[in-house]
């Protein structure tokens, strides 16, 4: 089984909320096209005290932007006008 490689990041944003954090990625494919990879990351503390990271991450690639965007936008909009900011 192939092993994947991950790309250097292009460009990179970071959102720290609590103990989760989000990283946006702009990466390249091997055609040189840009995709973006969404991880959340959140810390994990046992009771000695040692802690962990547990990962989560998506794959977003430009032709489904347009698609992802818009849901995003109704599932946020829909959260917010039920419950509030």
């Amino acid at each position: 089984m192939a092993e994947r490689v991950e790309q250097e990041e292009i460009f990179s944003q970071v959102l720290r909320a609590g103990r989760r954090t989000y990283f946006f990625d702009v990466r390249a494919t091997k055609a040189d096209d840009y995709y973006l990879t969404v991880t959340e990351s959140k810390k994990f503390t046992h009771d000695d005290g040692t802690f962990h990271y547990q990962k989560h991450k998506i794959y977003l690639y430009k032709e489904d932007f347009t698609d992802f965007h818009e849901m995003l936008k109704k599932a946020t909009d829909y959260i917010i006008n039920e419950k509030g900011r």
